[in-house]
Order: structure tokens, then sequence, then C-alpha cells
């Protein structure tokens, strides 16, 4: 029989030693130890499977009733004769035949319950995830941890009530694999008198980020996540657990006039200690020396760790020798990255500016590209308009460098949301991951383009994958939570949902993507209630209207539903250029219309309105591969491609 439960592993601790030492005392805790374990956990709903030797195996149909219990067994065990017990607790599918208990759910437990000191309760993120919200159940974040026969690294957490044991981080340091070599690179400090200096501060952190990632071996936290604390005044203990890195590299800059100061130091995040720090007095002519000569130590001081010999190689490859290009250039980044439609047109205003002085400014024609990719996937610029750009100006970027890696991510999205080339986009991405691994938007259409081929699960390994270089980039969460429900993967999904929405409450596209797992689980009167949310923040009565007008057809209120359609159809009135027909299609569908639903579908490939077959293995669209326009719909799309 195969079912989801919480799966409670119990050892305890020292009984072998203490067998040898003192064998009544051993067995006297043992009885001890089964006594309350047996009424503990009938008194919670679950059932003890398995004991063996100082241990035991039980499961439970609810995560809270395992927590609970594992509380109460170790506040028992407190009392004479004390019992040192490790807990460890996970959720997930088991095979239950004839007593005996088999899964991943089930590895995974164990491995948790080893990680506990005794006295401690060790869960899983999935069981915290479901007792987070539960008052009477304190937690504290231990971070993330590299197990053996595990392929990714597990998020942990320790229960904290009232006399449960909560260890430091280094007192379970040695019951892990040896990590390898991660590194986060956080913001470098403005120093200068000026505050408008920031956009150089900002640009240098970004210039080491990228030239490190060249370092064979090494993986560096993305930017995003690493910006993510910027301005905060974090431990950096808690900083490396929550971007999962053992080492970080923290400095400032302070520029006057022609002259620069950065400060450097490198920090082993488990005990704190500086491994390395320098200060380094410079021209700003000599900026990309500086950065070169910062790169190479860190580098060379990482693979010690990695038992590789020292080198001598360059990281940094200016791709102008102009001091003033390069800070338009840096003033271009520090408006692309904030990602609004009106910082981009800011950023490719400054990065024109690096081209006027520098003609052959290959990262500057690159992110001028990838601005106008953005703009034209965003319905800022037409398509058409925005894709001729894009291709021209990467195209240029990898005459004058071909090793830029975001050439090519720009490239692959003009490929992917415009020209339907399927095995050019495909190339492209490869590309730019090999130049760079650690571009999270090469990530996120990689998915993209697994999830247009049919290929679901090969889209959430990638950007699982992604989760771990860059874990609090919201581009990849939302990414990683639309893969997880094409994948039917429903509670993954909603889980994804939630970080983003403890990132920003009112975020519209992680309560669509909760309302969608949420109705797609079977829920639809519950999904209603977040896709009305999203209509209200939208602050227009003709947006944010499909999840609506879906759910009110899956609940059967047609009339309600047909309103919402009639909106829409006002909305594309009111702006042509909107991109509607995917949202009409969608509701259309969930009501049975399938005339309609392919109506509009027709329309979209018209119109080159993103690959269709994407929105097509959306699970509301559940059936429509029967129908042959689905196959027709199929074949323009690839054979345009």
């Amino acid at each position: 029989m195969r079912q989801l439960a919480a799966i409670l592993f119990a050892d305890m601790a020292g009984y072998t030693s203490l067998m040898q030492e003192n064998e009544l005392l051993a067995r006297t805790k043992r009885k001890r130890l089964k006594e309350v374990l047996d009424s503990s956990v009938s008194r919670f709903n679950g059932k003890v499977l398995q004991y063996y030797g100082d241990g035991s195996l039980s499961i439970f149909s609810s995560a809270n009733d395992s927590v609970d219990c594992a509380i109460a067994i170790q506040q028992q065990l407190q009392e004479d004769p004390k019992v040192d017990l490790r807990i460890g607790i996970h959720t997930g599918d088991v095979t239950i035949e004839d007593e005996a208990i088999y899964g991943d759910g089930v590895n995974m437990a164990s491995r948790i319950e080893s990680l506990a000191v005794p006295g401690a309760i060790f869960i899983s993120e999935k069981v915290y995830d479901e007792i987070k919200n539960q008052d009477a159940i304190s937690t504290v974040e231990m971070g993330f941890f590299e197990l053996k026969n595990v392929k990714q690294p597990i998020h942990v957490f320790a229960i904290a009530n009232n006399g449960i044991a909560v260890p430091s981080r280094n007192e379970i340091k040695g019951k892990t694999k040896q990590p390898g070599n991660r590194l986060a690179v956080l913001p470098f400090v403005n120093m200068s008198s000026d505050v408008d200096n920031e956009y150089f501060s900002d640009g240098i952190t970004e210039e080491l980020l990228n030239a490190l990632t060249k370092v064979d071996g090494l993986q560096v936290t993305s930017r995003t996540s690493s910006f993510a604390f910027k301005g905060k005044n974090h431990d950096i203990r808690d900083i490396a657990m929550q971007l999962n890195v053992d080492k970080v590299l923290e400095g400032s800059v302070r520029k006057a006039g022609n002259k620069v100061r950065i400060t450097t130091q490198l920090i082993n995040a488990v005990d704190g200690y500086h491994i390395w720090s320098e200060t380094y007095d410079r021209d700003l002519n000599d900026i990309f020396e500086v950065q070169d000569e910062i790169s190479g130590i860190i580098a060379n001081k990482l693979r010690e760790n990695l038992n590789s010999n020292p080198k001598e190689e360059s990281l940094v490859h200016p791709t102008t020798n102009n001091y003033t290009a390069y800070i338009h250039y840096l003033k271009g980044l520090h408006f692309w990255n904030k990602l609004t439609p009106a910082d981009t047109y800011k950023a490719i205003e400054y990065f024109e500016k690096a081209i006027s002085i520098e003609p052959d400014y290959a990262q500057a024609y690159a992110k001028t590209a990838m601005a106008y990719g953005y703009l034209g996937a965003k319905g800022q610029i037409l398509p058409k308009q925005a894709f001729e750009i894009v291709h021209q100006y990467a195209d240029k970027a990898m005459r004058i460098d071909p090793t830029v890696a975001e050439s090519y991510s720009a490239k692959a999205g003009a490929y992917i949301f415009y020209d339907w080339k399927w095995k050019e986009a495909y190339e492209a991405l490869q590309m730019a991951l090999k130049l760079n691994p650690a571009t999270m938007s090469t990530y996120e259409m990689l998915g993209f383009y697994h999830i247009v081929m049919g290929q679901k699960e090969e889209a959430v390994k990638i950007l699982e994958k992604a989760a771990q270089i860059d874990p609090l980039s919201p581009l990849i969460i939302q990414s990683l939570g639309n893969a997880y429900i094409i994948a039917e993967r429903y509670e993954e999904a909603i889980r994804e949902a939630e970080k983003l929405l403890e990132m920003n409450p009112e975020m519209r596209s992680a309560m669509e993507m909760k309302a969608w797992g949420i109705g797609m689980g079977g829920d639809w009167q519950s999904s209603l209630k977040w896709f009305e949310e999203v209509h209200r923040l939208t602050n227009h009565p003709l947006k944010g209207l499909m999840g609506l007008g879906f759910a009110y057809a899956k609940l059967g209120e047609r009339e309600k539903a047909l309103d919402c359609i009639k909106r829409m159809e006002q909305r594309s009135k009111e702006e042509p250029n909107s991109v509607i027909d995917a949202d009409m299609a969608a509701v259309w569908f969930a009501l049975g219309e399938k005339d309609k639903t392919f109506e509009h579908l027709f329309i979209c490939i018209e119109k080159h309105m993103g690959p269709v077959c994407y929105y097509l293995e959306y699970p509301p669209y559940k059936g429509i591969k029967d129908d042959p326009r689905y196959m027709e719909i199929r074949k323009k799309e690839f054979s345009i491609g």
C-alpha cells in the first residue's frame, strides 16, 4: 500500500557503549524508551512500525501530530532515568507491505535523524512548511546539509520547544559530507562620500562575482541571492546558512576623484575565521588589474580546499580599456538589475552611451540585447521590433568577443519567445551556461525549453539545481514553482509560492501560483479566494481575470466565468497590443468550449505570443491533446522553428 506519511525515526544515543559499561541500566533505559514511544505514538494517532535494537520507526498521517509526539517523547525522557534520544522527521510517499516500510521518504527521515544530537528533534523543510504557523511549536533554522546518498543539499530545521536540545552548527559539522567550495560574494559597501557612487561598488561586486564563476570546482551563489543582504546587518554565519555556502567574500569601496580604495576579506562561514584580507589603493585606470588580482588570490585560497595547486591565470578579461565607457556600463548595470521596464529603458541609455564611446564594447552590446529581450517578452515593445534588435546586438557582441555569456542568453531568448527555433535555442543556452554557470536567466529559459519539449521532470531538475545556486532568487523560485505545477507536484508548487509571499506578501504572481496549486489539488473554492485577491491587487476592472474566470468555470458558475471573458474582450479592444488571447482560451477551455479555445490559440500562433505549446502543458489544459487541432498547433510552432 502506497501513502503519504510523516515518518519519525528515533534512535537512542550511546546505547552500545552503555551496554558495555552497565548492561542493567542500558536495558532499563531501553525498556523505558519503548514504553514512552508506545504510549506517545498511540496518543498522537501514529503507529510504531518497527523496533530495531535501540531505535524505532513510526508513521503518522499528519506532520503536526508527528512533531507534537516527538516533543512529548523528548520532554518525558528528560525525567529519570533520562534517555538520550535523537529524532528525525520527514514527510513523503512510502510503501507499506507486511508491516515493512519502503521509499525515499524513509531514507530521508533516517538521514535527518543521524544529523541530530541527543535530546534534539530535526525536521525536513517539508515538515517545517506544515508546522511553521503553529504557535505552540518553536523552530530554529539549522541550514543546508549534504547527506550521504542524497543528491541535493537538504534544508533542516530544529524544534526549539522547552526542554528540547538545539545544537550549534559546529556540533553537527562532523556528521555531513565534506562540502564543496561554495562561495557568496556579498555586495561591497560604498564608503565614498557621494552616495551616488553606489553603482560603482555594486558593479565591482558583480564583476568579481562573474570572474570567480570561471574557477573550476567553485560554485558561486548568483547575484540575486547575494544582493538580498545588501544594507542588512546579518551575521555572516546566518547569511552562509541561508545561501548554503561555506565561504563568504565581503568588502568595501571608497572612490575619490581618480583614486579608489578596495578592502576585501574572505571569511570561513562556519566559525567566522578570516582566511584572508587585503586593502588595495589604486588609480581608477587600474581597476581591472585590481579585480583580476583579488579574484586570482581568492581562487587560489579556495583551491587549497580542493587540494588543487595554485594557478597563475587571469580571470578578468576587460572588454574595454576606456574608463569613461566602463563607468557608463556600470551605471547601466545598476539600472538593469532593478528589472522594471522604466529602469530597463534607463539601462539601455547608459549601455548605448558606453557603446558610443567604445564601439567594440562586447559586454555593453550583450547587456543591451538582454534588455531589449526583456522589454519584448514583457510586451513593452512589439516583439518583432524588440527581437530584431536582440539579434543585431547579440551578434555584434559575439563577433567582438565570443566568450560573453549574455550574448548567447539573449539569442536564446529570441529563439524561444519569438523565432521558435528550438535547436538553436538549446545550443545557445548550453553555450551560455558553459561560459557562466551562474547566469540565472539561462536556467529559467532552459527550464522553459524543456517544458515546451514535453520534458517536465527535466525542467524541474534544472530549476532545482538553479535554486541551489541562487536560493533567494524570486525569478528562480517562481520558475521552479511553475515547473512543479506543470509536473503536477502541487504541494511543492505551493511551498515555492509561500517562499515568494514571505518575501513580498502582495506578489501577484506568487498568489496566482498558490491558487493554481490549490485548485489543481482539487480545492477550487479556496483557490477562488486567491484569484479574487490577485484581481483586486491589479486595481483595474479588466485585468487579472484569467484565473478568476477559470475557477468560476470549475465551480459551475458559468455566468461569472462568461463575465470575465467579456471584460477580457473589452480590454483587448482598448489595448490592442496586450496579450489576452491565451487568457481567454484558458477560460473557454474550462467552460468546455473547445472551438472557442482553439480560435484564440491560433490567434496566439499568428501573433507569435510566446510558445503556445508551453501554455498547453499546464494541467488546466488536461485533455486538450486528444483534439486533432493540438497537433496542428504543435506542427505550426515546430515547423516555424
